[in-house]
């Protein structure tokens, strides 16, 4: 007598299973078009700053919003390896601001408002790092370790960094610098600031490891379920440490290459950043749920987000009109991936 339980062929060719394959790939096409969206949308926002302005289109406006968008480029790369692995760093803000003026006060003299120290510029550029770093890796351990939210603990740490520094330049402003810490955002090859052939080649690293590479298939498995990974083998905590260094050490350069841009370092450098990376990696795909999105979304994200700002700039709308537009495009892209994903079904 032959048993009635189905073999596997006829279990995936019965009329669920049929639909529920049909669904994982229209969900599967939908979020490759999410990623693909944002290309017709710069094209039409290009269209339109063309009308808006007749210098929008210029060489040197380009080549501006290029090297604008690099020191943010950075900061989402930054936030978004993070956010794959399902954490959060609110801190990177802070990061951008308290790095690159530690480094320079280590380099400038008392007179200038820096430590007195006077270290010789190689030096504080390698200071800028290592803050970068050190930020990073105690965000790691009070989030891996000592597993704590990694939302307080990131929005705790911004408060304090952003106190430091303060405290540290006296709200006031670092002009004294030498020329090298200037030097990504200033220095020209092939046309272009050193920064956004920096930000490109990290985009291209990362988009390769993601897709090629363990590691970034890890961070997939991470971000999707944890206990999962764990069990599959992956050093889960590792990981995650290590990606919360990597992105602290990002944001550092991203406020490097900030300083060279605005040729000064304040006290409020970096203030309010956060909210335009998240903006920028939201619409680029990256899922706040974790182990959802790709580079190529994020770096449209963030090519978007300084298209649309430079296009308000030159059409002279108010600079506080901005966040509220960004808001808007958080809100548009969380109903578009609830569309794609399936985000957020209950």
């Amino acid at each position: 007598m032959k048993n009635n339980v189905p073999s596997p062929a006829m279990a995936g060719s019965a009329p669920g299973a049929g639909v529920g394959v049909r669904e994982r790939r229209a969900r599967l096409d939908l979020a490759r078009f999410r990623d693909l969206a944002l290309l017709p949308a710069l094209a039409l926002l290009l269209a339109i700053g063309a009308f808006v302005s007749p210098s929008f289109l210029t060489k040197a406006n380009l080549i501006s919003i290029l090297g604008a968008s690099a020191a943010l480029a950075l900061v989402v790369l930054a936030e978004s390896l993070i956010v794959l692995t399902g954490k959060f760093d609110l801190s990177l803000e802070s990061t951008v601001g308290i790095a690159p003026a530690v480094g320079a006060m280590l380099v400038m003299p008392a007179a200038s408002a820096g430590f007195g120290f006077e270290w010789p510029a190689w030096a504080g550029l390698l200071a800028i790092v290592a803050v970068g770093a050190v930020v990073g890796f105690v965000n790691g351990f009070l989030v891996v370790r000592l597993r704590l939210n990694a939302f307080i603990v990131t929005l705790a740490m911004l408060i304090v960094l952003r106190g430091m520094l303060v405290g540290a330049t006296k709200g006031g402003t670092l002009f004294d610098m030498p020329p090298s810490f200037f030097t990504l955002a200033t220095t020209l090859v092939a046309g272009l600031p050193v920064s956004v052939w920096l930000a490109a080649v990290a985009f291209a690293v990362a988009a390769f490891m993601l897709r090629y590479h363990r590691l970034g298939r890890a961070l997939y498995a991470i971000g999707g379920n944890p206990e999962a990974a764990r069990a599959a083998g992956i050093r889960v905590e590792r990981i995650t440490w290590g990606v919360f260094v990597l992105g602290s050490v990002l944001a550092s350069v991203g406020g490097l290459i900030v300083t060279g841009y605005v040729g000064a370092i304040n006290a409020n450098q970096g203030n309010g950043m956060i909210f335009t990376v998240f903006a920028a990696a939201v619409i680029g795909g990256i899922s706040l749920d974790g182990g959802k999105g790709t580079m190529l979304g994020a770096l449209s994200g963030v090519l978007l987000l300084g298209v649309v700002q430079n296009l308000l700039t030159l059409a002279q709308v108010p600079s506080f009109w901005i966040q509220a537009i960004y808001g808007a495009i958080i809100l548009g892209s969380l109903m578009v991936a609830r569309l794609a994903g399936g985000e957020g079904q209950n």
